[in-house]
């Protein structure tokens, strides 16, 4: 079979004579002979003629010179986005002295037989500050009553009470720490009385919270085995980095509040309230962020020649996007020059010391000259002198997908810190994403020549919004309603799909919100809203049996069904064609049949159950043969159960 022919334009010779001849009824109503024995139309047919031959050359034209007609316009591939996470240090035991983990330290994933490890780079320094407990204090959630201290009660062994007697929602247990711990993990050690009876030990309902100076920011507690104070244990605290010392009830601290809160429908509240019988605290880690990239330090990319429009290569491609632009470094006379990174040559003068980076191809572009109607040249940018060392301080190279792992597979210490035993990302990392391909710019091209950097399609607002955040995976635009003006952007960060996936991390997170919703307000019409929100996530949970094949294990062969079904309603590797659950497409149980049945090692799928479920609340439906989604609805898979039978 030969490779089809593009087909640009389908006009052929009798549709060029009949558009002509409609346009000469249009421009010239005097003209009313339009038999072929009118010279004019023999005219018309003889241009038409060419055009034709024109038109079956054109579409002819290689994909080379598509591509190059692309490059013309300023059509430039994405690059890959690396994958981001918050790695937690653990330290072997408190220490009395600050401990700090270097920007630049690397973490990393296991090696195995089948692949090389998945490396992280820390992105900024973590101080992990050492800290006691000097402070307790009690708040009532009256407002008009004042904070007690409690401290020399607590020092004296009498035991006071963590809330009011009775407890009501908004009392609070403040502990005072000696300092502010931003970014650290803090472990409070207590002996507390069982007086606290009613609430469920294994969820009590209580918020912690840390003072960052104007208010109260969450927490998150890692474990907590003292049952809500009701017995002798530990509550690990992760202190946000905005923790900062103040003074409450006449006391300077570093603050963290364990306030009782409105426990959910169905659980049960503190009947009387708990007393401590002692308590300690100290800081055992600390979490900071960390990027799926190598970092490249002090490059020499070249020597300049002092003319315009000089490009550099750099060694290692493609260049990862991250927050800041890139800052190159001219050796000069009075020392070295700063150059920082633009978009495009636009609007650089002849004396901006502009650069412009190609992140894929990996290439240090200086301003060019370009000649005027007038007949001057004009400089888009600074020419940087001739023999002058060119150096990039720093950047980073690496991303893509690979870096998008579970929590708590990195656990290898590349750069060990003293006194640091562990560490361990505690969320699954998430953004990174594979570069642009050239199939895909292809198809962009013709998108951004309508668009021109304007939203008015859906179509519009997904292209910039890939473009505003390239670290998501998946994007859609939907209406917000009948004759409503507002629009729904639904975005998919890209994370960790299979088994064990964390709900969470599909949410997309505040900073990668507001970057896109600024973003699309400068290009948006006039009068439309912008929403830029998760789509709704239905929880899917499959029962189904199976018979197995002589010879294939039982145990194998259930978790080959499992990982199949998670792949399979997966947000965004899943669906029919593999590239993510379409958007609004209902679940039915003969899809799970197909599936099933062309698994390696499967007789016969006697069974298939389909239950709805809340992937927050954890509540499922009746089994159903068809599971129905919203126009933004996405499928996600909830505790899938297969039984194999013989």
């Amino acid at each position: 079979m030969s490779l089809p022919t593009p087909n640009l334009d389908d006009r052929r010779f009798q549709d060029l004579v009949d558009e002509a001849k409609r346009r000469v009824q249009q421009h010239c109503p005097e003209w009313t002979d339009h038999n072929v024995s009118d010279p004019g139309v023999t005219l018309i047919e003889a241009f038409a003629h060419m055009v034709d031959e024109l038109l079956y050359r054109l579409n002819r034209v290689p994909d080379l010179h598509y591509l190059r007609f692309l490059d013309l316009i300023g059509v430039e591939l994405f690059p890959p986005t690396a994958a981001r996470a918050q790695v937690t240090f653990w330290l072997a035991a408190p220490r009395a002295t600050p401990v700090v983990v270097p920007g630049g330290a690397q973490v990393a994933t296991e090696r195995n037989e089948v692949e090389d490890p998945v490396v992280f780079t820390v992105d900024r320094e973590l101080t992990i500050v050492p800290c006691e407990l000097a402070q307790l204090v009690t708040a009532p959630a009256d407002p008009d009553v004042p904070p007690a201290d409690r401290t020399d009660e607590l020092v004296d062994g009498k035991a006071p009470g963590c809330f009011a007697d009775p407890p009501a929602a908004g009392d609070a247990v403040l502990f005072g720490l000696s300092d502010a711990v931003p970014g650290c993990a803090v472990l409070l050690r207590v002996d507390a009385r069982a007086e606290g009876r009613g609430v469920d030990p294994r969820d009590p309902p209580w918020q912690w919270e840390a003072w960052h100076g104007t208010g109260w920011s969450p927490c998150e507690v890692d474990r907590d085995s003292t049952g809500g104070f009701n017995q002798a244990g530990d509550v690990v605290v992760h202190v946000p980095r905005t923790h900062a010392v103040s003074v409450i009830a006449r006391q300077r601290a570093g603050w963290l509040r364990c306030r009782a809160v409105e426990p959910a429908p169905g659980r049960p509240f503190y009947q009387r309230s708990p007393k401590l019988v002692s308590a300690t605290a100290a800081t055992i880690g600390g979490t900071t962020d960390a990027t799926h990239a190598d970092i490249v330090r002090d490059e020499v990319v070249g020597v300049s020649e002092g003319v315009p429009g000089q490009r550099f290569p750099l060694a290692r491609t493609p260049v990862v996007v991250n927050d800041g632009a890139l800052v190159v470094e001219v050796a000069a006379a009075d020392g070295a020059q700063r150059w920082t990174e633009v978009r495009t040559f636009a609007e650089s003068g002849p004396g901006d010391r502009h650069v412009v980076l190609d992140r894929v191809g990996g290439e240090v572009i200086f301003g060019p000259a370009v000649r005027q109607p007038d007949g001057g040249v004009r400089n888009y940018g600074a020419v940087p002198p001739k023999s002058a060392a060119i150096r990039v301080p720093e950047y980073r190279t690496g991303g893509g997908t690979r870096g998008n792992v579970a929590r708590g597979l990195l656990q290898v210490q590349r750069d060990p810190v003293p006194f640091v035993s562990a560490v361990t990302n505690r969320l699954p990392a998430s953004g990174g994403v594979a570069g642009e391909t050239v199939r895909d710019a292809s198809l962009r091209g013709p998108l951004v020549l309508r668009t021109r950097d304007r939203a008015v399609t859906a179509e519009d607002y997904e292209l910039l919004t890939r473009e505003a955040a390239p670290e998501i995976a998946r994007v859609r635009c939907v209406p917000a309603g009948p004759g409503s003006a507002a629009v729904r952007v639904l975005v998919v960060p890209a994370v960790a799909a299979g088994e064990g996936a964390d709900f969470g991390a599909l949410q997309p997170g505040p900073e990668v919100r507001q970057r896109i919703e600024r973003f699309l307000d400068d290009r948006r019409c006039v009068g439309a809203r912008v929403s830029v929100e998760p789509p709704y996530y239905q929880g899917v949970t499959v029962v189904a049996r199976l018979r197995a094949r002589a010879g294939t294990p039982e145990d194998v062969l259930r978790a080959r069904a499992v990982r199949a079904l998670y792949d399979y309603f997966d947000p965004i590797g899943g669906g029919p064609d593999g590239d993510g659950w379409p958007f609004g497409r209902p679940v039915q149980s003969g899809e799970v049949f197909a599936v099933l049945q062309r698994l390696p090692g499967v007789e016969l799928v006697e069974e298939i159950k389909l239950f709805g479920a809340n992937p927050v609340t954890g509540e499922r439906g009746n089994a159903a043969a068809r599971l129905d989604l919203p126009p933004n609805g996405l499928a996600f898979s909830y505790g899938h159960q297969v039984r194999v039978t013989r």
